[in-house]
């Protein structure tokens, strides 16, 4: 089967065919039974009520997309989005987990983390999911030259994501205002709002051996 060609898995009468129910929890995904084919991945990481995900879905039909949402009602939500496209499936979980156990090393084309929870309260920071062992499971995840791409209104989140990048030799980073992409609902509601967003792009580098 060709990349571009996409297979709709028959329906099954369960209410949202999209929502993924891994046969395991500690065993790597099997994405071309997923899928029904292979195809480059792409993975939303918190994908909230789906608004991004979907229209970037339908506009790269040549891509799979995953959805990761942790909270049930925003999971339905974009599940029910997605029984409208065939090559986007939603698992409901910790994007942390997922990635680190439930991602194939190298498979992942392009992920994206738009407007992480940021945790403002200066207790609360540690909460935040950008840390040097995400970053690891990110890197082990993507393919070579694969992409992170962050979109935060928090500056000090920002520049707490290029700091832990500016040590690291496996990411090669740049500003990300060059990407064009749909809006998400937060990205909306934060331009009428007239508040800065900021990006970045965090570009895989594998090892010379």
């Amino acid at each position: 089967m060709s990349i571009g060609e996409v297979t709709k898995p028959p329906r099954t009468g369960r209410a949202f065919s999209r929502l993924l129910e891994p046969p395991s929890y500690v065993e790597p995904l099997d994405l071309s039974g997923i899928f029904g084919r292979s195809a480059p991945l792409h993975v939303d990481l918190g994908c909230g009520e789906g608004t991004f995900l979907f229209q970037i879905a339908a506009q790269k039909p040549d891509k799979n997309f995953l959805g990761i949402e942790r909270m049930l009602g925003r999971a339905h939500s974009t599940a029910r989005k997605a029984e409208k496209i065939a090559n986007l499936r939603v698992l409901r979980m910790e994007s942390s987990y997922a990635i680190r156990y439930l991602l194939p090393p190298g498979s992942v084309e392009q992920f994206y983390l738009l407007f992480p929870d940021p945790w403002p309260k200066r207790r609360h920071q540690r909460r935040r999911v950008v840390t040097d062992d995400f970053l690891d499971a990110i890197h082990e995840a993507l393919a070579d030259n694969g992409k992170l791409l962050v979109a935060t209104d928090q500056l000090d989140y920002f520049e707490q994501i290029k700091e832990l990048t500016a040590g690291r030799s496996d990411f090669a980073t740049r500003p990300a205002d060059h990407v064009d992409l749909p809006r998400s609902k937060f990205e909306v509601k934060f331009q009428e709002q007239r508040i800065p967003i900021y990006r970045l792009e965090l570009r895989k580098i594998s090892p010379v051996i």
